[in-house]
């Protein structure tokens, strides 16, 4: 562009260039609202069972006085059973969509294992991230390789942690109850009440390192990537740059 164009350009607020550049961006609406807010929502209950599982796994000192003065453990506790119903709700809603809504909402729950022109895209990926490949592939919803971690990094490991919580959880509420008379079978499995209680607290570290490798490269392919990512997440829409 000229010095000319440009100062024509400032001054009238056409640039015939950026238009151009503006119509090769293309957009497609890939997750629906309750997709999006599924994820949000899901993102704040693992946000807070992870702080408040913390904390009972390493209570705060015992505080002096009357115990009903206290209760702050009480009120972590309350909070970690809310998100843990919250999680649990969420999963029931987010497989009904699974069946309800666009085909991209189907990626979470089923991986082509047995395809080899998909592993061939994991591949590629795998070199995309290694900083190996020069460019990823251009994909609609989830990339190969997120796909395969959204799987087993996230669906199966949130299974675990939801069916060990009510286990430990039915422990609690005594025999009899639903939580008990549905999960009980779990703890027999593992051998005993506290190997549930380490087994639950190893799958909290699990989902925290799957969570930080999920944000580092939900940002790094927002930002080298061919595709947006995380405003995908906001709105719907995966604009592709080139």
């Amino acid at each position: 562009m000229s010095a000319t164009t440009e100062k024509l350009s400032h001054a009238t607020g056409i640039d015939e260039g950026a238009v151009a550049h503006g119509r090769s961006i293309k957009s497609v609406y890939v997750y629906e609202a309750p997709v999006r807010v599924w994820h949000w929502i899901n993102a704040l209950a693992i946000t807070v069972l992870a702080l408040t599982g913390y904390f009972i796994a390493s209570p705060l000192p015992t505080q002096p006085g009357e115990a009903s003065a206290n209760y702050l453990m009480g009120y972590i506790r309350f909070a970690h059973f809310a998100a843990g119903y919250i999680l649990a709700v969420g999963l029931i809603g987010r497989t009904y969509w699974a069946i309800a809504g666009n085909h991209h909402a189907r990626e979470l729950f089923w991986v082509p294992l047995f395809t080899r022109a998909y592993w061939v895209e994991v591949l590629g990926m795998l070199k995309w991230y290694a900083f190996i490949s020069p460019r990823p592939g251009r994909y609609v919803g989830h990339n190969p390789l997120a796909r395969l971690a959204m799987f087993f990094g996230y669906l199966m490991l949130t299974v675990f942690m939801i069916v060990t919580g009510f286990a430990l959880y039915g422990e609690g509420s005594q025999m009899g109850s639903w939580q008990e008379r549905m999960f009980g079978w779990v703890i027999p499995l593992f051998g005993q009440s506290q190997d549930v209680h380490t087994w639950h607290h190893l799958g909290m570290w699990a989902l925290i390192v799957f969570i930080i490798v999920h944000v580092y490269a939900a940002i790094r392919e927002d930002i080298m990537g061919r595709s947006s990512v995380v405003s995908t997440m906001i709105s719907g829409h995966r604009t592709f740059k080139d």
